[in-house]
């Protein structure tokens, strides 16, 4: 292991880890990978001196995804800042993202073909993640610690709760209380009607933002619009534009961008740059690529076939308002289509590969329901009443699933509550995993 220690301009101290990890834990033996971590000590825990710091506990943090690289702020603010009155604050770089080991369509295209590329990523799910922490976790002598995961990283601490809870003080979730059984299909049964619920609360307060889509739509229709990148923005891929509605914060900045998207009769070169900004994957590919995976499990455990075989495509035949073709089409949300895949520069080159992906059947399972049964280690999770990314409804099956699990339901949230009020919501979860 290596550690190198740096001073943030507000006063915190940083201290860069880095952990070499089988690629494959099956096979210790064989191939290695470098997992980054960066530790965050509090300017407020540093000054109180060094016997304070080392007597302070210790929390990781899972960030949400697939794919999505642990926070890079330049002070510590929001539930960073009141978690480290209290807590050293380890950020993960889950495997495959930022500085651990990243798969892209440079890294993948040494791997071999598709196939090949399909079976490498197999390695880059919970289940390792979590093994990595376990590894950086005894190398940092670290007996046990806190797990925090917000959306896909509370997926990876049932994983922890499966697998390995006892070395976990406490588990909390916001946003992250993924379906434990069935198949993927589930979700988006789920996700499609809250998306749909939610286009209309947006349209309600800015209706003339509903004509000016509707204009963006019919101009698709009829020409060849490029983004800077040069690849096709077409109404499908307009569409992701409704990633932004899975969070208070940034819902109103959808208005800010519609309003600006005509000059002279044509698509204005400020609306097609952020359009491309807010929908291309060439940050975090492994979001679109592996998305659907992070659901994948065996035949028994989903009840049927364990592909996942592009089911949000296949679910929202159900759903004819999110069509591309539609009359006025809906804005998605975490649905991820191939043409999304097909057409994005940065995962073009990945397209075959996830296709792979999306018919692997054999997937391991990802938690242990048995062990969650029995749960003893401290739980709480934050449940968003109208969450479009997690279902409400499936969140509250799961937790009845988890022994011990407290759960705080609030409707003043969305999806990105920890960034909206993030101490206020920490502050009620550790009250609740209080002993």
């Amino acid at each position: 292991m290596t550690t190198h220690t740096r001073l943030l301009l507000d006063g915190t101290r940083i201290l860069d880890h880095r952990v070499h990890v089988p690629l494959d834990w099956n096979d210790p033996a064989g191939e290695s990978i470098s997992v980054f971590a960066r530790e965050f000590i509090s300017a407020e825990a540093a000054a109180r001196g060094e016997t304070h710091v080392a007597g302070l506990p210790f929390l990781l943090f899972l960030q949400g995804g697939p794919g999505g690289k642990g926070n890079r702020p330049a002070k510590l603010s929001g539930w960073m800042a009141e978690l480290g009155r209290d807590f050293r604050i380890i950020m993960l770089d889950q495997r495959g993202t930022g500085l651990s080991a990243p798969q892209n369509r440079q890294t993948l295209a040494a791997r071999g073909g598709p196939a090949d590329q399909a079976q490498h990523l197999r390695r880059f799910r919970a289940d390792s993640i979590i093994r990595d922490a376990e590894a950086l976790r005894e190398q940092l002598g670290i007996s046990s610690w806190t797990v925090f995961g917000q959306s896909y990283g509370g997926f990876c601490t049932l994983s922890y709760l499966s697998f390995a809870p006892q070395r976990l003080d406490r588990a909390l979730i916001t946003g992250g209380l993924g379906p434990l059984t069935g198949s993927a299909d589930r979700v988006y049964e789920h996700t499609y009607p809250r998306m749909a619920a939610r286009n209309a609360e947006y349209f309600a307060r800015f209706p003339e933002d509903r004509q000016r889509l509707d204009q963006i739509i019919d101009h698709l229709r009829r020409h060849q619009v490029s983004l800077p990148d040069g690849s096709p923005l077409t109404v499908a891929r307009l569409q992701l534009l409704g990633l932004a509605m899975g969070g208070n914060t940034k819902v109103d900045s959808l208005h800010y961008l519609l309003e600006e998207a005509f000059v002279g009769g044509t698509l204005s070169d400020t609306f097609l740059t952020e359009v491309q900004q807010r929908i291309s994957f060439a940050t975090h590919p492994l979001y679109a690529v592996m998305h659907e995976s992070i659901y994948g499990q065996p035949a028994e455990i989903t009840g049927g076939t364990g592909a996942t075989g592009w089911a949000a495509e296949r679910v929202r035949a159900q759903f004819g308002e999110f069509s591309p073709e539609a009359e006025q089409p809906l804005l998605l949300g975490e649905m991820i289509l191939r043409e999304h895949v097909r057409l994005d520069p940065a995962l073009q080159p990945l397209y075959a590969t996830a296709e792979e992906l999306a018919a692997v059947e054999d997937w391991p399972a990802l938690y242990d329901l048995d062990q969650l049964s029995r749960n003893t280690v401290p739980t709480a999770a934050a449940v968003y009443t109208d969450d479009v990314f997690v279902s409400r409804e499936l969140s509250l099956e799961t937790a009845e699933r988890v022994a011990g699990l407290s759960v705080f339901e609030t409707d003043q949230f969305h999806h990105d509550g920890i960034h909206d009020d993030g101490a206020a919501i920490l502050r009620e979860l550790l009250r609740r995993t209080e002993s």
